[in-house]
């Protein structure tokens, strides 16, 4: 999904977004996200993802990580950002378009390496090594790859 799609979900949520010089990558606080405009395109589009997350499913001040709450509501935000710009579908629609590896599937879901791995691991976490979706196709998360059963 790229960069300006999201910037223009977040102003149709009431959400401002700046990109202005910031120690952090990002950092959201009621109806406003701010990226930091030092970092390339691939980075912006996962950090306002994770920022929008935030918006959908976390509320107060999580600032302080030493607290096991904030820190769930971070894992949420980051899960709402893997599954809002990695859905299994987009996994599907590489192995269709013939991507192979992860940096060109990176490339190909415009998010970068790291964000890929990150997702990948959380949907290991969450349903195994495979995920069976619908009748034709098989994600293998470890390696990555799509397997794709043949009609018969």
């Amino acid at each position: 999904m790229p960069y300006e799609c999201l910037k223009t979900e977040a102003t149709k949520l009431g959400v401002n977004t700046y990109e202005l010089p910031l120690k952090n990558k990002g950092l959201y606080s009621d109806n406003v996200i701010w990226i930091n405009n030092s970092l390339i395109t691939t980075e912006r589009t996962c950090v306002l993802a994770e920022e929008l997350g935030h918006y959908h499913t976390t509320s107060g001040d999580i600032l302080d990580q030493s607290r096991l709450n904030n820190r769930k509501q971070e894992r949420r935000a980051r899960e709402w950002a893997h599954n809002r710009l990695i859905p299994f579908q987009r996994i599907i629609d590489a192995h269709e378009a013939r991507v192979k590896g992860r940096h060109e599937i990176a490339e190909f879901l415009g998010v970068t390496e790291e964000f890929l791995q990150e997702s990948i691991n959380r949907y290991m976490d969450k349903y195994g090594i495979f995920i069976q979706i619908n009748d034709r196709f098989t994600i293998m998360l470890e390696p990555l790859s799509v397997i794709e059963l043949l009609p018969s």
